[in-house]
């Protein structure tokens, strides 16, 4: 009973897992170029190959979790999922310790959670896996009624129901891949009023401190003082002070945190560094075309966008990416490329907008269509 329990229970948190991941497998693998970046694991030659490995993780936590669940080939299950908790557990508690992956993704944007969060959430799995791996040990080989071992066996039902349970898993990863997730669980789901947002975030902002990582040039002593501190005790600062700032080691601190919402990155701005946001968000219609990787843009295809965006009357019109010269007969603005993936999950996209409120969002080339 304990034992049945504690499997279902495992076993549910990996296919949850795995299905908010497998809705946005390219939201995913944004999140794996943040672990092959140079400010990583500074493996960058891996980043091109993200969504492969994305499309690899999620197969085996929903597969893995589905065998699980319907209790087949318990061992080898049983094994590589302690083996996948091991290999994410390393992964977690870099970003935790370095600070370098500030979430994770392992429940996608459906539930966020810190690095050390992610990190003790997959210990406690690992330590329920192997609890499971000691109890369900003897069933692994069976005796048959001569006294050897035979192989576990499974009934042909269980692998219909995993056949079945493939096929709308595929459905449902192709789908996000070639155009939106079939479940949108991000803070720019088709009905969001940006607008609404934007005012909820500047009613209760998030607070920040920063924290100066001081050195004594004479005794070699390192402290941490946060920026009211620093202000107010001219030792650190006064002239012939020896406490220096080092520089590229000061954080900034969340001391108190306010309105939580992606939305909160939602800032654009014209070439010459003036910001537009509210132009947009309170305009009647606004349509805006994203990308974050403006090269890899096929020109027939931007050019099809641009006269299609070109013929709605009445619109305001901007084309958004990192480069300032991206569209031809659209205004460009800018953002910034993080900013522009949590909308875009797809290389360019369309948002359209009336009165700030999202009506409508899709991959330039269904846009175009």
């Amino acid at each position: 009973m304990i034992k049945g329990l504690l499997r279902f229970i495992i076993a549910v948190i990996f296919i949850l897992s795995g299905f908010v991941k497998a809705v946005d497998l390219v939201g995913f693998s944004f999140k794996m170029e943040e672990y092959f970046s140079p400010a990583v694991f500074n493996m960058p030659f891996f980043e091109k190959f993200a969504l492969l490995f994305s499309i690899i993780v999620v197969v085996l936590e929903l597969f893995l979790g589905f065998m699980l669940l319907l209790k087949l080939k318990l061992k080898f299950t049983l094994s590589v999922l302690i083996a996948l908790c091991i290999f994410f557990g390393f992964l977690t508690f870099y970003s935790a310790y370095f600070n370098v992956v500030t979430d994770c993704g392992c429940f996608g944007d459906a539930i966020k959670f810190t690095p050390w969060q992610s990190f003790f959430k997959d210990v406690i799995l690992l330590f329920g896996l192997i609890i499971l791996f000691a109890l369900y040990r003897k069933e692994f080989r069976k005796k048959n009624e001569y006294g050897n071992y035979q192989k576990e066996s499974s009934g042909k039902f269980k692998y219909y129901i995993l056949g079945a349970f493939s096929l709308v898993m595929i459905y449902i990863m192709a789908q996000g891949i070639m155009h939106e997730p079939v479940i949108d669980f991000r803070d720019y789901k088709i009905g969001t009023n940006l607008k609404s947002e934007k005012e909820k975030i500047n009613k209760n902002p998030s607070e920040y401190k920063t924290f100066y990582s001081l050195k004594n040039q004479k005794t070699g002593k390192i402290l941490k003082v946060n920026q009211d501190d620093y202000i107010k005790d001219t030792q650190y600062w006064e002239e012939g002070s020896p406490w220096k700032i080092e520089e590229g080691k000061n954080e900034s601190v969340l001391v108190k945190e306010g309105y939580k919402s992606e939305i909160v990155k939602f800032k654009i701005e014209d070439p010459s560094g003036a910001e537009i946001t509210e132009s947009i968000i309170n305009a009647p219609k606004a349509i805006v075309v994203f990308s974050y990787h403006p090269k890899d843009v096929p020109a027939d295809l931007l050019q099809k966008v641009e006269a299609k965006v070109n013929a709605q009357k009445g619109a305001l019109i901007y084309g958004v990416s990192t480069d300032p010269n991206t569209f031809k007969t659209i205004r460009n603005a800018m953002m910034d490329g993080t900013g522009i993936k949590t909308i875009a999950r797809s290389n360019p996209f369309v948002l359209i907008l009336e009165n700030g409120k999202i009506i409508d969002k899709q991959p330039a080339k269904d846009y175009v269509k």
